[in-house]
């Protein structure tokens, strides 16, 4: 069993910042492989559903951000999970636009959403970390994360989704290697077509 869980605030005034990228992508996992319905769990939004073969739960925390971890404990004591076996999905902005990472463990990079995890779970979870790019200057972070994407960015935002929606199967058994080089194929630009050599009548 996993459990995914996607980092973002609740509420339609949220729903499309950069910040809410980790609800986005559960979202998009959860309508891809025909889980359950959302209910209200955990201190957030949860359903079930079947990753290749195996068992799987999504939730979405709503106690914002800064107390998600508050939700991913609540749902790790009722189903006993190990904390290698959740599975997180979140912004972030010391990674470029559009691209994608996925590592075991590591520190929280002054996130908010992954401190509040750390805190309740400790840090040997899966996090996958969708870059959303930085503004720059810090003093503009608050800003940058909790503002929405434009309707230009929406093109890559859904490329990121889909390609790790497609790829996430493999982190239901721990193959990150695996999720990584598929997530990068599915994102891999087409091959620019050569144009044909001209000949000679």
């Amino acid at each position: 069993m996993v459990l995914l869980v996607g980092l973002g605030n609740p509420g339609p005034d949220y729903a499309k910042n950069r910040h809410n990228i980790g609800f986005m992508a559960v979202d998009n996992i959860v309508q891809r492989y025909g889980f359950s319905p959302w209910r209200g769990r955990f201190h957030g939004q949860a359903c079930e559903g079947q990753l290749s073969g195996r068992r799987a739960f999504a939730l979405k925390p709503e106690t914002y951000m800064n107390e998600s971890g508050r939700a991913v404990v609540a749902a790790m004591r009722y189903y006993r999970f190990e904390p290698e076996n959740i599975i997180v999905l979140y912004d972030e902005i010391d990674l470029e636009a559009g691209k994608v990472r996925c590592k075991q463990g590591g520190g929280n990079a002054g996130h908010n959403g992954l401190r509040s995890i750390d805190s309740h779970i400790g840090r040997n979870y899966v996090r996958v970390r969708l870059g959303v790019g930085h503004p720059g200057d810090r003093d503009r972070v608050s800003n940058h994360v909790l503002g929405n994407f434009s309707k230009s960015d929406m093109t890559w935002v859904n490329n990121v989704i889909d390609a790790v929606g497609g790829a996430v199967p493999a982190l239901t058994i721990g193959d990150i290697p695996g999720f990584s080089n598929q997530v990068a194929l599915r994102l891999a630009p087409a091959p620019a077509k050569s144009a044909a050599t001209p000949t000679k009548e």
